[in-house]
């Protein structure tokens, strides 16, 4: 008996074998490994962003613990390195030490009481193009920190005594800090109320929640880090930033050092004269939940191309996205936004119970959800803007220091 042979078109056999039938991207930029389906594999965000295969240069990496996601940001980020790009990591577990030193930088290590301060509000970018410029940048950090510090939106009140509070703070002293704000919120003078056309009692009260939550960075148990300008030694604008919060990883603040930190560094991107950077938050599902710190991340991959800016995000799994805030919460709305601004998904071997979540988030089709359930260590599904590619990603023999160090590198 002969079978007859079988017809269809190119749509249908793309869907059935995407990886065979994906064009392949530029060949300019940093080589990640070898495409399993033919040849070299190389990417680069500025590189496709230029040549308008992406539309935004944000990246996500998700996977299992000891697929190898650990292991190819580092490298990913050593390569970009050898291309001038900058480098800025928040590292909450503390595991970029040997990354940073291997590119002649040392990690900045943040802990309560700890030796090093880094001031949120201590932005100067804005100051040579005036003083407006730069009350707007210092009152978007304080913004940001205080919806960290309270766990929600900032109520119309609340920002009102924020600004106050900040010109306050401002006028006191060169450079405002979190001390100076949180006394000005709790102290406010009939001056600043009559702009509001308030009494200065009612100006304390609109200020009270946010100034008692502040008072965490200041006296409470996350003093020592955010209360105080930064420390002088602090470079906020070498080609290598690495923050290490892993002294508060396991507590509930997290999300609000992070905001603190974002804030300490973000706009120092704009005195970086345009230079190219990655910036990377690694075990991000750890912020999500915050409204505060994730709204300071979706801001981050919003601005991304003004900034000259490609975000990274490091989660185990789509859950995670979805376990950031109830269905239809505010949070969890910013933190599946997020997939929305990552063109660019690596995504490696996930378990059976959540390649369905998978698929309907990053629109697999089914041969390619098939896949991810049994991939390898070291191979991922690369999704760039509507292609996919299967990728083996490897290491060059002097990278293994960069992740091999000791076991706690080994988890990836």
């Amino acid at each position: 008996m002969r079978i007859p042979a079988h017809e269809a078109t190119t749509a249908q056999l793309g869907a059935a074998y995407p990886f065979v039938t994906t064009r392949p991207l530029p060949g300019a930029g940093v080589l990640i490994g070898r495409d399993l389906f033919g040849g070299a594999f190389v990417h680069d965000p500025f590189e496709l962003y230029r040549s308008g295969v992406l539309t935004n240069p944000n990246l996500l990496v998700l996977g299992q613990i000891g697929r190898g996601k650990s292991a190819l940001v580092k490298t990913y980020l050593y390569r970009h390195a050898a291309f001038g790009r900058r480098v800025v990591v928040f590292d909450p577990k503390g595991e970029y030490a040997s990354f940073a030193r291997a590119l002649g930088a040392e990690p900045i290590a943040l802990s309560p009481g700890g030796a090093t301060v880094l001031n949120p509000l201590g932005v100067t970018s804005g100051a040579a193009r005036g003083a407006a410029t730069l009350r707007r940048a210092r009152l978007g950090a304080l913004g940001g920190v205080a919806a960290a510090s309270v766990r929600r939106e900032l109520r119309p009140h609340e920002h009102a005594a924020l600004e106050l509070a900040l010109d306050a703070a401002s006028g006191r002293h060169r450079v405002p800090t979190i001390p100076l704000v949180v006394e000005a919120l709790l102290w406010p003078d009939e001056a600043a109320a009559r702009s509001l056309a308030e009494r200065a009692e009612a100006l304390r009260e609109d200020g009270r929640e946010v100034a008692f939550e502040l008072r965490r960075l200041v006296s409470g148990e996350l003093g020592g880090m955010f209360d105080a300008e930064t420390t002088k030694d602090v470079d906020l604008a070498g080609a290598v930033i690495v923050l290490d919060l892993s002294a508060v990883y396991r507590s509930d603040a997290l999300g609000l050092v992070m905001a603190c930190a974002r804030g300490a560094i973000e706009l120092s991107l704009a005195e970086s004269d345009g230079a190219q950077t990655i910036l990377v938050m690694d075990e991000a599902w750890a912020i999500l939940g915050n409204h505060g710190a994730a709204g300071f991340l979706r801001a981050s991959f919003k601005l991304a191309r003004a900034f000259g800016v490609a975000n990274l995000a490091v989660v185990h799994r789509v859950s995670d996205l979805h376990g950031s805030g109830d269905a239809g919460s505010a949070a969890r709305a910013v933190a599946e936004g997020l997939l929305a601004d990552c063109e660019t998904v690596v995504c490696y071997a996930q378990s059976a119970s959540e390649l369905d979540a998978t698929r309907r988030a990053l629109g697999l089709g089914e041969e390619e959800a098939r896949l991810v359930g049994g991939l390898r260590r070291g191979v991922a599904l690369w999704r760039v803007g509507s292609r996919s590619f299967l990728v083996e990603h490897h290491l060059a023999p002097g990278e293994r220091r960069l992740v091999d160090t000791d076991a706690a590198l080994l988890g990836g």
